[in-house]
């Protein structure tokens, strides 16, 4: 049996395809998709070759979906299930699973399965692992759109938040506003930050990051960040910085002066261009200022989606303020990636209903 899937070509280049529908093995799942969002990281994937080259393969990691076969050893989930589906399915049993890194299940990044080794959520039908491990329902009232942005949006811009170790009164920053950074400052001030400054210029992002709580703008085309936020702490600094945005030759310099001795950089982009990434020594504290870069992957599984849709069920987050724009029906994939790729300001992130 054939289905339909919009994939990276190569890179560079992206196309419909053709393909066989997956097959499911004992412990998984096979899903035909309700709602989807394309990522930025994807565009890095396609257009900046950042994983690598790849061919024919279908792009997508952010959905909703129905079940449609489950494996003979599967005990919690039957075929009609609406689930929500992380963009990190790691293998359980591996040892850095145990470890608690499942993440880097089978090694590093490799957690992360859709649209980087195996055919992503943008086909008529996709393939999960484990999948009483890996899929968590939805909801009852929690609509499809909404919960899409739980795939990757709101546990990688929570993550930045668990990096950071943000706690009760912190002064924080976060790098970079765009549906992650957005979540991020959300999960911050969820989580407790004192003052929240929130560093960005569109205006749309902006109106959305004051509603998840930022305290303080800072607009970079007004002006060199780190000094608009000296000035703004009488020079004091923040006690921890997210990193939801910025590229490696400049952020992390300003997120490194910014931050006092003994804070922490929780950093969640992914730095899809370049060899490395600038440290400035003596603002560094040559070494030696005990300021902490914790750099990670999202993790994935059901517990950690069955958590985050609580948080939606019990209206303490409401993730539709990133769903700028929407579309209905397979055929408008294209478009709504395509989206992401050119930006336009009035987006922050699209979805689309199939």
């Amino acid at each position: 049996m054939k289905m339909k899937g919009f994939a990276m070509l190569g890179i560079g280049k992206t196309g419909w395809i053709e393909k066989d529908v997956p097959a499911c093995g004992p412990l998984d799942a096979i899903v035909k998709p309700v709602a989807v969002s394309p990522c930025t990281s994807d565009i890095h994937t396609v257009w900046e070759g950042a994983i690598g080259e790849r061919k024919d393969m279908i792009l997508g990691h952010e959905a909703v979906g129905e079940i449609v076969e489950v494996g003979s050893l599967v005990k919690d989930l039957k075929v009609g299930d609406k689930v929500i589906v992380p963009a990190i399915t790691p293998d359980w049993g591996a040892l850095e699973s145990q470890a608690g890194y499942s993440m880097h299940s089978g090694g590093m990044l490799a957690g992360w399965k859709f649209s980087n080794f195996k055919d992503g959520v943008f086909a008529e039908y996709f393939h999960v692992n484990e999948a009483d491990a890996n899929l968590a329902r939805l909801p009852e009232g929690v609509e499809a759109a909404d919960a899409v942005m739980l795939s990757d949006m709101v546990p990688t811009g929570f993550h930045g938040v668990e990096l950071a170790d943000v706690q009760f009164g912190d002064t924080v920053c976060v790098i970079g506003i765009g549906p992650v950074g957005l979540m991020s400052v959300a999960g911050a001030a969820l989580r407790g930050a004192g003052r929240l400054f929130a560093v960005g210029s569109r205006p749309n992002c902006i109106d959305v990051a004051k509603a998840y709580g930022a305290t303080d703008i800072v607009n970079y085309r007004e002006g060199d960040i780190v000094e608009q936020i000296m000035d703004k702490t009488n020079g004091k600094g923040v006690d921890k910085v997210i990193v939801a945005g910025g590229d490696a030759e400049n952020t992390f310099v300003q997120a490194i002066t910014m931050l006092k001795p003994g804070g922490r950089i929780g950093n969640v982009n992914y730095l899809g261009s370049g060899d490395y990434v600038r440290i400035p020594r003596a603002e560094w504290g040559c070494g030696m200022g005990h300021k902490v870069i914790a750099g990670g992957l999202m993790p994935g599984g059901r517990l950690r989606m069955e958590k985050l849709a609580s948080l939606l069920e019990t209206g303490r987050l409401d993730t539709s303020k990133l769903l700028t724009h929407r579309f209905n029906g397979f055929e408008h994939l294209e478009e709504a990636l395509l989206l992401m790729k050119d930006k336009p300001k009035d987006l922050i992130k699209p979805v689309v209903i199939i």
